[in-house]
């Protein structure tokens, strides 16, 4: 009996994996040039776009060419509306992936939200990792932010509002040069950022090589690593 449900737990858990797989397929199909919401048609394959997963299995053709860095801001301003009526953009960012914008409030100054434009197809979404899932004001603990996706009522997790930040920036960068220590040997935090949860932080040896985010509630590093390689900043 043990050895037959054993088997039924195996192919159940085999369905599952098959059905999301099928899933993940079907979207990124529908992100390819051509489709609707996709960009101008430059021949991104079928894996690519700015999931949880980034850009690993992003395929293009030899001839493909990213979105101008203008069309990326238009993009970008346009989006950020939907964080509220008094917001601005900081440090927008060119990866190889993605360009990348931070949402700040006008009237504090205070970090919002990470965004991302995809460098390819030119789609804007929140940028997946931290700020869709430490970000307790507008990911899925906060709920604020409605794209379709995350937006509703969302219950408070254990790094909600109520719960004590226990890590303030300072600290949040030790952290981040402790790890860098082993990621990176020579790296070290160059710049940071607080957002609602977390603080994102910018890396490198000599100038910035990438970016990680460090949980204000329980110390843990999420590296970006769905950006590629920096190329710069958008002039």
């Amino acid at each position: 009996m043990m050895k037959k449900t054993s088997n039924q737990l195996l192919i159940g858990a085999g369905l599952l994996l098959f059905g999301l797989l099928g899933s993940v397929l079907a979207q990124s199909m529908m992100d390819q040039p051509g489709s609707a919401g996709a960009g101008q048609g430059n021949g991104q394959g079928m894996m690519g776009g700015n999931g949880m997963g980034g850009g690993m299995m992003s395929l293009y053709a030899p001839s493909s060419r990213p979105i101008s860095q203008d069309e990326a801001r238009r993009r970008a301003q346009g989006f950020v509306g939907r964080y509220g009526s008094q917001v601005k953009t900081r440090d927008f960012m060119v990866f190889a992936e993605n360009y990348y914008v931070q949402v700040l409030d006008t009237t504090t100054g205070a970090g919002l939200a990470e965004v991302l434009v995809d460098r390819y197809t030119g789609i804007v979404q929140p940028e997946p990792g931290p700020d869709m899932l430490w970000n307790t004001r507008f990911g899925m603990q906060g709920g604020q932010f409605d794209n379709g996706m995350m937006g509703g009522s969302v219950s408070q997790g254990r790094s909600g509002p109520s719960t004590p930040v226990r890590y303030m920036k300072v600290a949040a960068q030790k952290l981040a040069n402790t790890f860098l220590a082993g990621y990176l040997p020579g790296g070290k935090v160059i710049e940071g950022m607080p957002f609602p949860g977390y603080y994102t932080f910018d890396y490198g040896r000599k100038t910035i090589e990438g970016m990680l985010s460090v949980n204000a509630f329980t110390g843990e590093v999420w590296v970006h690593g769905w950006h590629g390689a920096y190329l710069g900043e958008v002039k």
